[in-house]
């Protein structure tokens, strides 16, 4: 679901509304398969959570200081860059499905698809140039996909190892996860024009959803429901990614030796899954992550700056209480 259709988005649904035209736009290329791959991108979907926090940090300095023109482009560069991660990462995995749909690498092949995304990620970079952004803006999206790199590459150094540790779980997700929706919301802050308190209380914000963010997807692998995630349930553990409430699995549950064998399996088959989900379900690893979750949400409301406009922050507010309820 795009978050455009949620009521509580009102206050950027008409934003929202015309980044999906300029995605589209953005995506279009010379050569007609590369318009191709990226229509099919963009309309494969998605919440649009990250242009979303963007757009309305760019809105919290209030509506009068607003510029669509000058967010527009650095919402959608924001976007593209995730969509780039994901075709790579879908290529990785040697995922088939996303959101229901097919990926890129399953309609087109590996080739296509990572060529694809690189294309994505240099059109987003284009959208910044010349449009006279703060110079910390370009610096910071360039750290951004760096960040997301090294946390692709934590993650795969670790894949099928039951001795991934809470401090380095958490290290992971903040490289591919946190720290996008932080500086989501920074830089945001920064187009508004709020002063560097203001903005640094926004980065705050965005972290710590985007930690629990990232742990609510984590657990939604284990409990949530594959029609509503548009891709199979246990897909970390089958993909080798040992998330918090199985590493908590690992130490409190009684089939621990048992589900040890499982994670660690390169070859595991189905019935080796069921197995896993259902020892994890059964121990007390769900619970464990939702603790870390509330305790996140809890420290992002109290990140966010007082003086910023009040329906704006009236929205980050129910952003973050979605995000500890969302089932998809």
């Amino acid at each position: 679901m795009l978050l455009s259709d949620m009521k509580m988005f009102r206050v950027i649904k008409s934003d929202l509304a015309v980044l999906e035209d300029e995605l589209l736009a953005a995506s279009e290329s010379p050569v007609p398969l590369i318009t191709e791959v990226g229509a099919h991108l963009v309309r494969s979907g998605g919440k649009r959570l990250r242009p979303a926090l963007f757009l309305l940090a760019a809105r919290a300095n209030g509506a009068a200081n607003f510029d669509r023109g000058k967010a527009m482009p650095l919402a959608v560069a924001i976007e593209m860059i995730h969509m780039a991660s994901l075709v790579h990462d879908d290529v990785i995995d040697r995922a088939g499905t996303r959101r229901g749909a097919l990926t890129a690498n399953a309609k087109w092949g590996n080739r296509v698809a990572i060529l694809s995304g690189d294309y994505l990620f240099a059109q987003a970079f284009s959208l910044t140039v010349g449009r006279g952004y703060d110079e910390g803006v370009g610096l910071r999206l360039a750290e951004l996909v760096s960040g997301l790199t090294v946390g692709e590459i934590m993650q795969d150094v670790s894949l099928y190892s039951a001795e991934n540790t809470m401090p380095e779980y958490f290290q992971r997700i903040e490289k591919k996860t946190a720290n996008f929706l932080a500086l989501c919301c920074e830089i945001g802050g920064m187009v508004s024009g709020l002063d560097a308190g203001a903005a640094k209380g926004l980065y705050s914000y965005g972290h710590s959803i985007g930690m629990a963010f990232q742990m609510t997807d984590d657990l939604l692998d284990i409990t949530g429901d594959a029609v509503k995630l548009g891709k199979p349930a246990g897909n970390d553990i089958r993909q080798g990614v040992v998330t918090l409430p199985v590493i908590r699995a690992l130490k409190s549950s009684d089939s621990r030796d048992e589900l040890r064998s499982i994670v660690t399996n390169g070859s595991m088959t189905d019935d080796m899954l069921s197995r896993a989900l259902e020892i994890v379900r059964s121990s007390d690893g769900v619970q464990f992550t939702r603790k870390f979750v509330d305790e996140y949400l809890e420290k992002a409301k109290k990140s966010l700056p007082e003086n910023i406009a009040g329906d704006v922050r009236a929205t980050f507010i129910k952003a973050a209480d979605y995000i500890g309820k969302r089932d998809f």
